[in-house]
């Protein structure tokens, strides 16, 4: 009764305020997750703000790391808050935060905040810091610490030292390690607010992230967001649909939450080889009463595969089809960015389909085919349908009188409804190597429908240049070119549409794969080195690459190399671009035993196949090189700007330290 009680009082309380019920309804943004475990280069508050044209006109929302100040002097992800009104971290300085957050506000783009109030890390067991802000000084107090922290072990240290702990224990979850803190004090209730409103009003955060909520009572949730009065929260709470619910309802409904088991879902189609698993409901999207709450994502930055080979159910394969489910489905959509970096222009292509049809976080939908090699579903938005097809897609093709084809790559397929009335780009904005060519399409129910263009940035009219659907566009290099494209129906020009293309030039560079299988099972001895003539097939795709067999099971390799002692298959690929990769397979025989997919690969990299399965399909171990051995620069070489991070992103010029490539060459930039 009395919990029922406090999730009533928080509802009314939010009722009373007026204020947002925790995510808005109806909502068409896509938020993206700008950090990956250890990205302290890439996710730099300057970096971040240095993509803000970019992430513009695809991304509504960027949540970013913890950006309070932690004890650590070394890089830390922003989990063991120290400082609350402090705000100089790993990820930069405090006014680079700022300077990030206005610049992403000016260009329509709100900051989601990481919020770690469950715990706070001290000096010592109980050293908490005493902190002024505005006049006013806070610090918490060993009595702000919950009876059974640490499982007992903070009671045993206060009795040893001297000081009182709070009478209440834990609301939720224990974590051993810090300090958890006891939301019911009216000590912690004040500090939290004050912080949630200087996070909201004084930095300019959106909204926020609240990190292991399962750690203390909901009901706080709707406490500290009306404090602040933001318009976005979503809560982690990492289990079961069911309980997600529960906790979805004890914030008094002002909280969304990470969908976990869409997540699941989606990993479950992709290892089992069955994409009718993406039938299950078992998920919030699926439910319509919570599907404004889901938060939709198919990887994070705990799920993912860190360096140092710890996971918690990562996506290992398919993940462009995994990407185009989740942005064609209602809730709001979360994108990993590390598949962002891998794949820019095909998720940017997707996130436009899904606002080019009007896709909200409330959309309804339609199961157009539900069988193990493939799923569609018919999604409804405020503009037309689209509908999406994963798996083999050559099976379902929908009608092309009612449907234009506007999206197509590996396991993946979109189709706009014709009465949506809209002109399509198939090249997205961004910085692309050598000359382009953009696609023009109409996807519209008229028959006479054109297109009018212009490359110059001028507003297109029934008086420019015109363009049947198919025409394709050129977009040269070394210039930067603001495409601008509308539907011309009875002498109208609707729905224009900007594309900005920044061309450079690049260096083709080559690449060498190696694949050794003598750390699998005796189901890999022929490719093993024992073997009298090992070969393996390659079976390959992505980028400017296919198999030259150009059937399964791909190409027979049977070329080795020695590195270290060890005999390795190898093969050669050409990187054409900054946005070339190539995608693998392997296999023996006709195609059994075989690997899962070995995505995105732009550098030299040693493969060896495991023992261990994933599903049906062998696991393996990839290890990235470099394209040579690394050399050191001690500066940038100023006349020559083109310099690449790892992930293949092109840069003006490195201003960290780091490893850069550089006119085909690993480079350390001191």
């Amino acid at each position: 009764m009395k919990k029922l009680l406090t999730v009533a009082l928080g509802a009314f309380a939010f009722l009373c305020n007026g204020m947002a019920s925790g995510w808005p309804t109806n909502y068409n943004g896509v938020m993206l997750q700008g950090f990956y475990w250890d990205s302290f280069e890439e996710t730099q508050w300057a970096k971040l703000e240095s993509q803000a044209n970019d992430f513009a006109g695809y991304f509504d929302l960027v949540w970013v790391p913890q950006s309070g100040k932690c004890l650590e002097t070394w890089n830390t992800m922003g989990y063991t808050p120290y400082y609350y009104f402090n705000h100089n971290s790993s990820f930069g300085t405090e006014a680079a935060l700022r300077s990030m957050i206005k610049t992403f506000k000016s260009k329509g783009i709100g900051t989601i905040a990481d919020v770690v109030i469950n715990h706070h890390n001290t000096t010592g067991w109980f050293g908490f810091p005493a902190e002024t802000y505005n006049g006013e000084t806070y610090q918490l107090l060993s009595t702000d610490i919950v009876a059974n922290d640490d499982n007992g072990k903070a009671a045993t240290q206060a009795a040893k030292e001297g000081v009182k702990l709070s009478a209440n224990n834990d609301e939720g979850e224990n974590w051993d390690g810090m300090r958890d803190l006891d939301h019911k004090s009216e000590n912690v209730q004040k500090i939290m607010r004050v912080y949630a409103k200087y996070l909201v009003n004084d930095l300019g955060y959106a909204g926020f992230r609240y990190d292991m909520v399962k750690g203390f009572s909901g009901s706080h949730i709707a406490d500290y967001n009306q404090a602040a009065g933001v318009e976005f929260s979503v809560g982690e709470y990492w289990d079961s649909n069911a309980n997600i619910q529960k906790w979805i309802q004890s914030t008094g409904n002002t909280s969304a939450a990470f969908d976990f088991q869409f997540k699941y879902n989606i990993r479950d189609a992709v290892d089992g080889n069955d994409w009718s698993r993406l039938n299950s409901t078992n998920n919030l999207m699926h439910d319509v009463a919570y599907r404004p709450y889901a938060i939709t994502f198919t990887e994070n930055h705990d799920t993912q595969v860190r360096a140092d080979g710890t996971s918690s159910g990562p996506l290992r394969r398919d993940t462009l089809a995994a990407n185009a489910y989740m942005l064609a489905m209602p809730g709001t959509p979360c994108v990993f960015l590390h598949h962002y970096l891998d794949y820019p222009n095909e998720i940017k292509g997707m996130i436009a389909a899904r606002k080019a049809a009007g896709i909200t976080n409330m959309s309804n939908y339609v199961n157009m085919r539900s069988g193990k090699e493939n799923y569609a579903n018919q999604v409804q938005g405020t503009n037309g349908k689209l509908i999406f097809v994963v798996g083999n897609t050559a099976n379902y093709v929908p009608s092309t009188s009612q449907y234009t084809k506007i999206l197509a790559g590996y396991h993946y397929a979109y189709y706009l409804s014709n009465d949506a009335n809209v002109a399509w780009v198939d090249l997205q904005t961004g910085t692309y190597d050598g000359a382009q060519t953009a696609t023009l399409t109409a996807v519209s129910n008229d028959a006479n429908a054109k297109l009018v263009y212009t490359t110059d940035g001028t507003t297109p009219t029934a008086s420019s240049k015109q363009a049947i659907s198919g025409t394709k566009v050129n977009i040269p290099a070394g210039a930067t070119t603001i495409l601008k494209v509308g539907l011309l129906l009875n002498g109208t020009v609707s729905n224009i549409i900007t594309r900005t293309y920044k061309v450079v030039d690049f260096q083709p560079y080559k690449i060498k794969v190696y694949v050794n299988a003598d750390a699998a099972d005796a189901s890999w001895a022929k490719a093993q080195s024992s073997a009298a003539s090992p070969a393996i097939n390659f079976w390959i795709w992505g980028g400017t690459h296919a198999t030259k067999k150009g059937a399964w099971p791909g190409d027979l390799i049977t070329t080795r190399e020695t590195v270290n002692g060890k005999q390795w298959f190898v093969q050669s690929y050409d990187i054409t671009s900054s946005a070339d990769f190539v995608n693998f397979v392997f296999s023996l025989g006709t195609g059994a035993p075989q690997t899962v997919n070995v995505e995105n690969i732009k550098e030299d990299t040693f493969i060896t196949i495991s023992s261990e399965k994933d599903g049906t399909k062998y696991k393996v171990n990839v290890v990235s090189t470099g394209i040579e051995a690394v050399h050191t620069e001690a500066t940038v070489e100023n006349n020559d700007p083109y310099y690449y991070t790892l992930s293949g992103q092109r840069i003006e010029r490195p201003t960290q330290r780091g490893i850069y490539i550089h006119k085909g060459k690993k480079i350390l930039i001191k």
